[in-house]
């Protein structure tokens, strides 16, 4: 588990050596409009990485909670391996986790913890993930859990950890000089600053979101969650955030590094949201894996329209809040929208 440590002398010279390596990327490098076709992530030559495809893996376990309301890890561990391997085709977890990372690979576990502990990803769904990662070879020191705030990944039940070895815990605002690039770049339609751990720590990128709606966008799963990685989400919010969610995940930084999504669905929420209103949740008892986010996120919209139809609520579009992004997201060739299309795989 994530141990707490007072920030040092040795920390803050550790995270400036290392935010200098990246130095000749600048953020002057990229500044334009950016429509990255997906689905290739991979700009370095690795073609022995596992390529995107549309497929959407949905595993759930009614027996994940404990009577105590407790999380049964080793549970959760099985189901996110046991979805890796059908997401890859792979014949071990191993071979899975190792088919979409590599040992030198940087990765960022970006968290959604804007909700507080209850409605953000949970520690029994992270760390998982972390030993995924050390099945790829990867070095505790080269896997990176962030936010946009130490404060939020403490609220959420993460300890910071600030330390030169050792997986890194901190939020965006750890970095030196406030953590943000000092030059914006076009992200389609607006111009943003972002987080130093995308442009220049990370060589690859984890998206854990949560399953939950949202009061603008209509539903805040994986490409929303990237609005956690810029300056100024506000910016990004009007006409239900739409076409602002899709541009923001055409840019390099974005398209070109996240390799996976882990969706933490054990508990979701299907109204009221981004907040967390304990009264509109429901335990959905389960994690949603992919690497296409356009497919993933309408798959998440149809369970979330499924339990607003169940509870008699109006869809988000008689709600005035339809997650169009997504729509707009395939069109810029970010993945995958129609549900016929998706090769949804449940277990």
């Amino acid at each position: 588990m994530i141990s707490f440590m007072k920030i040092n002398k040795e920390r803050r010279i550790f995270l400036k050596k290392t935010l200098s390596i990246g130095s000749s990327v600048c953020a002057s490098t990229f500044i334009g409009r950016h429509l990255v076709k997906y689905p290739s992530p991979i700009t370095r030559g690795e073609d022995n990485l596992a390529r995107i495809t549309s497929t959407v893996i949905l595993a759930r376990d009614d027996a994940v909670y404990e009577g105590t309301g407790k999380i049964k890890e080793t549970l959760v561990s099985r189901l996110l391996h046991n979805a890796l391997m059908k997401l890859t085709n792979a014949t071990s977890p191993e071979k899975a986790w190792q088919s979409l990372f590599l040992p030198n690979d940087i990765v960022g576990i970006k968290l959604n913890c804007l909700s507080g502990k209850t409605m953000s990803p949970h520690v029994e769904v992270v760390e998982p993930i972390i030993q995924g990662l050390k099945l790829a070879g990867i070095k505790d020191r080269n896997i990176i859990i962030f936010e946009r705030f130490n404060r939020e990944l403490e609220t959420a039940g993460f300890r910071v950890r600030r330390m030169t070895e050792g997986v890194q815990c901190f939020g965006t605002d750890e970095l030196p000089g406030g953590g943000y690039e000092a030059e914006p770049q076009l992200a389609g339609s607006v111009g943003t600053c972002f987080s130093k751990i995308v442009s220049r720590l990370c060589t690859a990128i984890i998206n854990v979101p949560v399953l939950k709606d949202h009061d603008l966008a209509g539903l805040s799963v994986a490409m929303k969650n990237l609005f956690g990685v810029i300056h100024n989400p506000n910016k990004y919010h009007g006409n239900n955030c739409d076409p602002f969610i899709a541009e923001l995940n055409t840019h390099p930084y974005i398209a070109n590094k996240v390799r996976l999504i882990v969706c933490d669905a054990l508990l979701a929420q299907y109204h009221g949201g981004p907040g967390y209103k304990p009264q509109w949740t429901w335990n959905f008892n389960g994690i949603i894996v992919g690497r296409d986010p356009v497919a993933l996120d309408r798959i998440c919209h149809a369970i979330i329209e499924e339990k607003r139809k169940e509870i008699k609520l109006p869809s988000l579009k008689q709600a005035n809040r339809e997650p169009k992004y997504i729509s707009t997201a395939a069109m810029l060739g970010l993945g995958v929208d129609e549900p016929s299309e998706i090769n949804l795989i449940r277990i």
